[in-house]
């Protein structure tokens, strides 16, 4: 009896760059927090107190070391994400380096020009002084779901056997922390949205909503072709 051996090669995905990354968001996260110890510790605490708001609520904050260094962390940690999500989809793989490299720059850009227009917008309804303080309040509930999304990611990235019901789970807890950060503005910008409560549905409607279907019509189409 002769048994016939087949030998099948392995084929190994290279997954340094996405170490690399990671890494590199840890050590982005251990600057801000040396460099900003203070307000890097009340950041922590925004889910459960409105302090970090409060007392960062100047739109010169916007533009702060502290912010830009967290905004990398976040484009970083949502693009992983994103990629995951497409992945358990079936559309992409989660280990290839230039389906990360397409989803971040078409976040990042994304991301900047939905800024700019947003800016524009709120010039032409006259809601300036709530936008700037807005995207404020937006940009740090949003860096602190990407400082979340961090070690979730890694565990997606390196476990292969998941079940999908464990991707709408954070996705779900994701929507309801940015459902709670529209609350916490309404509570606190209240004053600023009286009168402008028309306008201020119309810029949720265009500006918060509709983009975010575009983005995953749009990445899903390109990425499935």
């Amino acid at each position: 009896m002769i048994i016939e051996n087949i030998l099948q090669p392995r084929i190994l995905e290279p997954k340094d760059w996405a170490t690399y990354l990671f890494i590199l968001s840890f050590v982005l996260i251990a600057i801000t927090r040396t460099a900003f110890e203070g307000r890097f510790s009340e950041f922590l605490r925004i889910l459960v107190s409105d302090k970090y708001i409060k007392v960062y609520k100047d739109t010169s904050h916007l533009m702060s070391g502290f912010t830009i260094l967290l905004f990398i962390v976040q484009i970083i940690s949502f693009s992983f994400f994103i990629q995951l999500l497409l992945h358990y989809l079936g559309y992409v793989s989660k280990t290839d380096w230039v389906v990360f490299l397409r989803i971040f720059t078409f976040f990042g850009v994304f991301v900047l020009s939905k800024f700019l227009i947003e800016k524009i917008v709120a010039a032409i309804f006259n809601i300036e002084e709530f936008t700037e303080q807005f995207n404020l309040q937006k940009v740090s509930y949003r860096t602190f779901i990407g400082m979340i999304l961090l070690p979730i990611n890694i565990y997606l990235f390196y476990n292969n056997s998941l079940s999908n019901v464990w991707i709408y789970c954070i996705i779900g807890v994701i929507l309801a922390i940015n459902v709670f950060s529209y609350l916490i503005s309404l509570k606190i910008y209240q004053n600023l949205l009286i009168g402008k409560l028309f306008y201020f549905i119309l810029y949720l409607c265009a500006l918060e909503i509709a983009p975010y279907y575009f983005i995953y019509y749009l990445i899903t189409k390109n990425l499935a072709t």
